[in-house]
């Protein structure tokens, strides 16, 4: 299924020669210049031959860690038609040498901490784990990740996380809410199921479990069920096999589920920070606001584990307001500095400079800014980006990552163009449109009867396979268009 890319064995093929020696194919200002320009996915080959990270290895990442150790993500090898959320999982605290010996010589692990999961029914997943944390002792490896290849000066290991997995270790298929995305691929392979933003609709985003910058998708995109989410037959996966050796850049808003091919794999990854980050970050708080205020009044149930492990605590409604307030805040106060330096506009792919370029970035981390300027809300390719992206020099050492043939798509979906080619225009029928209405009843009208106590075992709504629980209102109030709408609301009251 999808792409391959080949490995690094034809690497240095496509190269520029100048004096006599190798040199990458891209300048770190052209690279910077495309990762920025990029709307669509794609993989770099030929820019990290010499990045020593490329050693790294489980068995030379085993050397270096020595006795710490890690949290695996423990998940089933199954085939079911429902994503395996971080809550439906299990989790070890292991040494890579432990992890190691059970992946690949499972009879010899009758103890240890991963002695009760068979390695033939399950897999391990050290995923998300930060460089700077895991090898805060040995911070002279922080400069064997140089993002500065791609333009990113100072960027390297310490804005960067490392992710470790057995065969089939995956992650659901979700959508980050912050900055873009560089993936470089170190140790086996990995396959990436990827969705543009205006196909959002048709992948159900939910935000139960709820962690601040991921939206969840509710479809196992590699097992679908349509008889549930039946929107999803129109999606089009775009996949792509990632080779050790080759960088991927996923753009801002895509959706993406990974999966690893091999026995053992090891990625390295950073998430570059847009002047966008500003905007979503008020619609995070937003977010977290209501998830909270809604979820914590609900009678606790033992099946709803409602808050990612990610997520160390649910945090107070006045915290979170106070969080909404500092993301608002610090929004108005980037909106009029850009205001200020109208003369040199930016788009929303302008990178930011930034110590802190974490995935989860928290929103009350943000209370001050760094001078970037963003047109509020742009809501689209403008005609100077269109020029500029037609130009990406898409070839041997830059290939784009193309939708899924139809015959071949996994999802059983079908390509979907509008008269701009293959961008979907926002009012097509499929992407987030208005809400069937008719007419106003009150919802105690007796058309409609009285609303069924919650609370009451006996109660009719609580019965009934179709009552409207928690997370579907949930899934209605806080989906992305409608707290994008909100975000605006409110930052056009606070402005007054």
């Amino acid at each position: 299924t999808g792409i391959g890319l080949g490995g690094m064995g034809g690497g240095r093929i496509g190269e520029r020669v100048v004096g006599g020696e190798d040199v990458k194919p891209f300048t770190p200002e052209e690279a910077r210049e495309i990762v920025m320009s990029l709307e669509k996915p794609a993989v770099f080959r030929n820019m990290v031959l010499d990045w020593p990270a490329l050693h790294w290895n489980v068995k030379y990442l085993c050397e270096m860690l020595g006795s710490k150790t890690l949290q695996f993500r423990m998940g089933v090898k199954k085939m079911d038609t429902a994503p395996q959320f971080e809550t439906k999982c299990s989790f070890v605290e292991a040494t890579l040498e432990e992890f190691l010996a059970w992946n690949c010589e499972p009879s010899a692990c009758s103890s240890g901490p991963f002695h009760s999961y068979d390695s033939s029914k399950y897999w391990a997943y050290a995923d998300y784990k930060y460089i700077a944390r895991i090898f805060e002792d040995k911070a002279d490896i922080f400069q064997e990740v140089k993002w500065s290849d791609f333009g990113f000066l100072g960027r390297n290991g310490r804005e960067s996380t490392l992710w470790i997995g057995s065969a089939e270790a995956n992650t659901p298929c979700h959508v980050d809410s912050y900055g873009c995305n560089l993936v470089l691929q170190v140790q086996g392979r990995k396959r990436w199921h990827l969705f543009p933003p205006e196909e959002t609709s048709f992948l159900y985003p939910t935000r139960i479990p709820y962690e601040e910058s991921s939206i969840f998708s509710q479809v196992n995109v590699v097992n679908p069920d349509l008889k549930n989410f039946p929107l999803f037959k129109r999606a089009q996966a775009h996949v792509v096999t990632l080779n050790p050796g080759q960088v991927l850049f996923v753009p801002r808003r895509w959706w993406h589920y990974v999966e690893s091919i091999d026995q053992s794999t090891v990625s390295i990854n950073s998430w570059i920070e847009l002047d966008t980050d500003h905007e979503a970050r008020v619609e995070e708080a937003i977010t977290r606001t209501l998830v909270c205020a809604i979820k914590s009044v609900e009678n606790p149930s033992i099946d709803d584990a409602w808050l990612n492990p990610t997520e160390v605590k649910v945090t107070s409604h006045e915290t979170n307001l106070r969080y909404l307030n500092g993301a608002a805040s610090a929004y108005l106060e980037y909106e009029k500095g850009s205001k200020k330096e109208l003369g040199h506009p930016r788009t929303h792919h302008t990178e930011r400079a930034t110590a802190d370029s974490s995935k989860k970035r928290k929103v009350q981390d943000n209370a001050k800014l760094e001078g970037c300027l963003l047109p509020a809300f742009d809501s689209g390719l403008t005609k100077a980006k269109a020029k500029k992206f037609s130009k990406i020099p898409f070839g041997l050492n830059l290939i784009q990552v193309l939708p899924q043939l139809q015959e071949g798509n996994s999802t059983g979906g079908r390509r979907v163009e509008s008269d701009r080619g293959d961008l979907i225009n926002e009012n097509e029928e499929g992407h987030f449109g208005k809400l069937p209405f008719t007419g106003k009843p009150s919802v105690m009208n007796n058309e409609y009867g009285t609303l069924a106590d919650q609370t009451d075992p006996d109660s009719q709504a609580s019965s009934c396979p179709t009552a409207i629980s928690t997370n579907d209102l949930l899934d209605c109030v806080v989906n992305p268009q409608v707290v994008s709408l909100v975000a605006r609301l409110l930052l056009d009251r606070a402005r007054v």
